[in-house]
């Protein structure tokens, strides 16, 4: 099981702007296949959306080049948000483990 914290920026370059957090949790769910249990928040801080948040809660097979996961809700201005988030992963270091994934998020929302 990883925690994170990690930064949500417009760009995968990690100098672009900051606009909020991708804070969660992540676990080994097969024994089968390499695949992920993700519970991740999105919580901005900057803009229109400062203090909103989206939350994704899904099967994430990692090695997959397109993966999907449901939106289940959200707060402020995403309150009772529904959709999905499409990830794709732009760099892995397999040494540090560390890796660079874009979400696009696809919210219907009130």
């Amino acid at each position: 099981m990883n925690i994170t914290d990690d930064p949500l920026t417009v760009t995968p370059d990690i100098n672009s702007t900051l606009v909020g957090r991708a804070q969660g949790l992540y676990a080994s769910s097969s024994q089968e296949e390499t695949s992920l249990m993700m519970v991740m928040t999105f919580s901005f801080l900057e803009g229109k959306y400062n203090g909103s948040t989206v939350s994704m809660l899904g099967q994430n097979p990692p090695f997959n080049k397109v993966r999907e996961m449901p939106i289940v809700g959200g707060s402020g201005l995403f309150r009772f948000a529904r959709g999905f988030a499409q990830a794709k992963t732009n760099t892995f270091n397999l040494t540090t483990g560390d890796a660079c994934v874009e979400y696009n998020v696809y919210v219907l929302h009130y």
